[in-house]
């Protein structure tokens, strides 16, 4: 799901009326392209399983899961799985217990990502109460599965780096002035996130 094309361009263009810096960052490296990812508890397992290791590592451990539970790992085959059996696809025993976790609260019902509250802040603790998932895991959610417009991941090394590169900053922000600096650009924090790690990716000379 995430921010579109149209809702990425109409916040950047928004922030950048009240905030040269950023007018002069889309003129350096242009809009960031969307990112998404699919909501539900396919993405939020990938989280998990993705912890730590390489991009290459996760779907190595990804694909041999779902040659030994099944396509998309159903929660409650999931659930069902010997610890062996999970360890030999190449989870730890943490990540195993994380996983279980999220997979109780789908198959249970105690956990309904298709009816997350309205609520930013409401919605990052529900999904932080899943073994495994802290906030920026369930901010990124939030901002490329759900595509909520002002969700700011101010914990972000990167976003720290790159907005303190946008705004000339001489040092990194802390994460409690990366969300101070943001306050102005409410509600379209979710596209400076974007922007952010798009000027980060991006040479600037």
């Amino acid at each position: 799901m995430g921010l579109t094309s149209e809702e990425l361009r109409e916040g950047l263009d928004r922030v950048a009326t009240i905030e040269p810096a950023v007018a002069r960052a889309l003129e350096r490296v242009g809009y960031p392209e969307p990112r998404t990812s699919a909501p539900g508890y396919g993405t939020l397992l990938r989280t998990i399983v993705g912890q730590q290791v390489s991009v290459a590592a996760a779907r190595s451990i990804w694909n041999k899961l779902e040659q030994a539970v099944g396509p998309g790992l159903p929660p409650d085959v999931l659930l069902s799985a010997s610890d062996q059996r999970l360890r030999e696809a190449g989870l730890s025993r943490q990540k195993i217990s994380y996983a279980r976790s999220l997979a109780g609260q789908i198959a249970t019902g105690t956990l309904d990502l298709e009816r997350l509250p309205e609520d930013d802040e409401q919605a990052v603790a529900l999904l932080t109460g899943i073994k495994g998932i802290g906030r920026w895991s369930a901010e990124i959610y939030l901002l490329f599965a759900e595509g909520r417009p002002d969700i700011w991941p101010a914990g972000d090394l990167a976003v720290q780096v790159e907005i303190g590169r946008i705004m000339g900053l001489e040092a990194r922000p802390s994460e409690r002035q990366t969300r101070e600096l943001a306050h102005a650009w409410k509600p379209y924090r979710g596209a400076m996130a974007i922007l952010s790690w798009h000027h980060y990716k991006t040479k600037v000379l």
